[in-house]
């Protein structure tokens, strides 16, 4: 366990290993709401939650290792459907996250700002210090080196545009019309890409005039209805492609079964159809995990590029590492710094009270101990950043403790400690403070 900086833990529910349930199981209302309940947790210091049509994540920093904060995310889902991280494996896994690696659709875009989203909900409530910080604006910069230097996105398709091609596979949309819920990001995706197979497209939102937008860009004969008109609209269409941020069913099992036969494919999270619809003869209903077989093709075509990626990310993880490193052993640096530094203000303070020096020869005085710091503290300094680039994080801490710069009689002050303040008071110079100067010096100065 390392001490004097935080630390990352984290937990991961994602399309790998969890079940459609699973994430609906463990879902959040807001991104932002879920950081500040974990910001409220003892010891929590920063936090991040990422929450994707096919994944739920939460990270803490904490300064004693692993907390129950996490415990949420693990307790309600299957025993393998949670993976937990610790400091190190997190950044990682935040990194490949951002590349895409880790998603359905091997390299897809999206996921990328869906990462800067969630940095920027936890900024908004305070969650982002230096150790979040650093790990995810690493994690956005290998994202795009990933999709700037390598083809892991070339050509790729979007997970909506995964669904619409998984519906055309099943069935044939020539002249059919196509209904798409919900005008987010994945939504217009969606309408998009189906706008191409289809020769009529509805979009369906609960703001209708972000369903007109969406209307409105797609290459075919396009309307916008309300929200409330979606079974109605379903019973137009052979295909639906649902993608709305709804805490509750979009649809009614009984109604879709009285619209007829229609294939729907619920890329929703949590899930816009009711399982009792899975059992409908009339309706066939896919999800998020039946669009891992429609996309082994595509990540086949770039498990190459994903290679380099993976290469990519181990150079970044080591240069994230050694940044972090260097970060404590500065910390412990200028705490010793500034220690030294209160200490020679306050011998200067009492030395230059009992001599008569004129201002030339003051500052000879005081670039002598500014020349008596540097070099007794430059040796600290190199071990210091040496024991932190090995791990040596017991050296670390013992510097930590031993050159607190908030040292003193009440050590809250800064004062300077009980010998240095009883010098300050005497009538003399303190013994051994001649001794301590030069004999160069002195003749400088002159020895009074």
């Amino acid at each position: 366990m390392r001490q004097g900086m935080g630390e990352i833990s984290g937990v991961s529910v994602s399309h790998s290993n969890a079940s459609v349930d699973d994430l609906e199981a463990i879902a959040v209302d807001s991104q932002r709401a879920e950081v500040e309940s974990l910001l409220a947790a003892p010891g929590v210091e920063e936090a991040l939650v990422l929450q994707t049509c096919n994944r739920v994540e939460a990270y803490v920093v904490t300064r004693s290792g692993p907390t129950d904060a996490l415990e949420r995310y693990v307790e309600p889902v299957a025993a393998e459907a949670a993976v937990e991280m610790d400091h190190e494996e997190s950044l990682r896994h935040l990194m490949r996250v951002a590349a895409g690696l880790e998603s359905i659709v091997l390299g897809e875009d999206q996921i990328l700002g869906q990462v800067r989203d969630a940095y920027e909900d936890a900024r908004s409530v305070g969650g982002i210090g230096d150790v979040l910080e650093d790990g995810v604006m690493k994690a956005v910069h290998v994202g795009e080196r990933a999709r700037t230097e390598t083809a892991i996105n070339e050509g790729v398709v979007s997970l909506a545009s995964a669904a619409v091609r998984l519906a055309a596979d099943e069935v044939d949309l020539d002249g059919e019309t196509g209904l798409v819920v919900g005008a987010g990001e994945m939504g217009t995706q969606a309408a998009t890409a189906l706008a191409e197979r289809v020769d009529r497209l509805l979009v369906a939102n609960r703001t209708v005039p972000h369903a007109e937008h969406v209307a409105t860009t797609a290459e075919v004969e396009a309307s916008a209805v309300a929200l409330d008109a979606v079974e109605a609209a379903a019973e137009e269409a052979a295909v639906v492609v649902s993608a709305t941020g709804s805490p509750d069913y979009v649809f009614d099992a009984a109604e879709l079964a009285a619209g007829g036969e229609t294939f729907v494919v619920d890329i929703a999270q949590p899930r816009d159809v009711p399982p009792a619809a899975d059992g409908l003869s009339e309706v066939t209903v896919c999800d998020l995990d039946d669009l891992e077989t429609i996309t082994e093709e595509t990540r086949d075509r770039r498990r190459r590029a994903a290679e380099r990626v993976a290469a990519m990310i181990d150079e970044e993880f080591d240069h994230l590492l050694t940044q972090y490193k260097r970060k404590r052993a500065d910390r412990v640096i200028s705490a010793m710094y500034e220690s030294a530094e209160q200490v020679k203000a306050s011998e200067l303070r009492t030395a230059l009270s009992k001599m008569d020096l004129d201002e030339d020869q003051q500052e000879v005085v005081e670039s002598m101990a500014d020349a008596i710091v540097s070099q007794l503290l430059a040796a600290p300094t190199r071990s210091l950043r040496d024991a932190a680039e090995e791990d040596d994080w017991s050296t670390i801490n013992t510097a930590l403790q031993l050159f607190d710069p908030d040292f003193g009689p009440d050590g809250e002050d800064g004062d300077a400690s009980p010998a240095v303040a009883q010098a300050d008071s005497a009538d003399e110079v303190p013994e051994g403070v001649h001794e301590e100067i030069p004999a160069a010096v002195l003749e400088q100065l002159g020895d009074d």
